[in-house]
């Protein structure tokens, strides 16, 4: 839904499958969207980790979404790899935390989410 967005922006788009893909050099992008879910009680995944070990720094241009369920563990533990990626990368974007198969409104907030962070990446640009 994000790539969608941003394609119709006409913005060029590299998807990269944490931990299918071969590494990025993260320096060649103006903005980096990771993607994410939340795994056990709270938990980033493995493979993300993996994946921030593989970049070797912290780029200033990352925002971080992702999905959980507030089946499990309520809204303390929702989406919580998300909240901790973000903080990590001193973000300057809310990560955007939405259920499992974003719907209805959910779809708003996605869209919503991505126009605010465009927003200020092209007013700093």
């Amino acid at each position: 839904m994000i790539a969608e967005h941003l394609a119709e922006d006409g913005l060029i788009i590299d998807m990269h499958r944490i931990g299918v893909d071969a590494p990025i050099d993260a320096s060649e992008y103006d903005l980096i969207f990771i993607g994410t879910f939340t795994w056990e009680m709270g938990a980033t995944p493995d493979e993300v980790k993996d994946f921030v070990l593989e970049v070797g720094y912290k780029p200033e241009n990352v925002a971080v979404f992702g999905t959980g369920d507030t089946q499990f563990g309520g809204d303390e533990l929702f989406c919580l790899a998300v909240d901790k990626l973000a903080k990590f990368y001193g973000s300057n974007w809310d990560g955007l935390k939405i259920e499992q198969s974003p719907r209805g409104s959910q779809e708003f907030n996605v869209k919503n989410w991505l126009e605010g962070v465009l927003h200020d990446v092209k007013r700093l640009a």
